[in-house]
């Protein structure tokens, strides 16, 4: 049955990519505001009523970073689909996991009792390294995950760490790699319930909702309309995609970058100040009747 539902996902893509319109507007704002910028951009924007998009250096291979951790997401579902893994599925840390980067788990308690649910959700809300690469592991590593991608017609989606084969391309890439076009599409799967099925689709969807990293495109939108999100970011690389359940239609983007020359940890980071910028322009391009002006950050 899981064959014939991601032999669907493919035809989906493949339909969904041939029947959609440039949005010329949309794009002469997007390339006015990524001029200059000191890296190598790319965007992919699709208004999924309109069948709109814009596609800029779209199909170009960027380092995930963090946003590795949702094909992770759709790996540890596949085991929960075939009954390897169960949400409430308790597990025993054990401080030798400890890693550095983002996320809680690093703090916890030798021995300390979780779940399945618990982990996933600080793999996608605080984006926990420790428990994605407890995740990773729980879905059977790249080896598991990157067919599956291909199974979905996502074929430079990849996790790069710790998959046999893969070393050199973790070099250049890192964790993961993806193209802007693709993970935006992942997501579109996600939202249309076509990864794994309309059930598993709509919990994955439900853990992606909660972000604590809501500084850089979720900003730039009004905070009651609903979205689903991740970032990424290691020193010259910053990424973000997100899907908006906005009042004239459902819309995703995704913005990746590489080769920043600033390398900063701050808000003020060129990347993501950008970020912030192509987000607040796609919104009121798409949602003109609700136009909205981010507030001043809050320190």
């Amino acid at each position: 049955m899981l064959k014939y539902i991601l032999l669907a996902s493919v035809v989906f893509i493949h339909t969904l990519s041939h029947a959609q319109k440039e949005d010329k507007k949309l794009k002469a704002l997007i390339e006015s505001a990524i001029s200059g910028f000191h890296g190598d951009v790319g965007v992919y924007v699709h208004h999924l009523k309109k069948n709109k998009s814009v596609a800029i250096n779209a199909d170009t291979i960027f380092p995930t970073a963090s946003i590795v951790k949702v094909p992770l997401l759709a790996g540890v579902f596949q085991k929960i689909a075939k009954g390897d893994l169960k949400l409430s599925q308790e597990f025993v840390y054990n401080a030798k996991r400890a890693y550095g980067g983002s996320g809680l788990m690093q703090f916890y308690k030798d021995s300390a009792r979780t779940d399945l649910s618990t982990m996933i959700s600080l793999m996608l809300t605080y984006s926990d390294n420790v428990a994605a690469i407890w995740l990773q592991e729980l879905a059977g590593g790249g080896a598991t995950v990157n067919p599956l991608m291909d199974q979905l017609g996502l074929p430079h989606t990849k996790v790069n760490s710790r998959t046999a084969g893969r070393e050199d391309i973790w070099k250049k890439y890192g964790w993961g790699q993806t193209t802007p076009k693709e993970m935006a599409q992942l997501f579109t799967l996600i939202r249309q319930g076509k990864v794994i099925d309309a059930r598993y689709s709509d919990k994955m969807y439900r853990y992606l909702k909660n972000q604590f990293y809501n500084g850089r495109s979720l900003s730039q939108l009004p905070a009651t309309v609903s979205t689903i999100c991740k970032t990424g970011s290691i020193d010259d690389a910053r990424g973000e995609v997100v899907l908006v359940n906005a009042p004239g239609g459902d819309f995703v983007f995704c913005i990746l970058t590489k080769n920043n020359k600033d390398r900063s940890w701050t808000d003020n980071n060129e990347a993501e100040v950008l970020t912030r910028k192509l987000a607040s322009i796609i919104w009121n391009h798409f949602e003109p009747r609700h136009h909205f002006t981010a507030f001043e950050r809050i320190d």
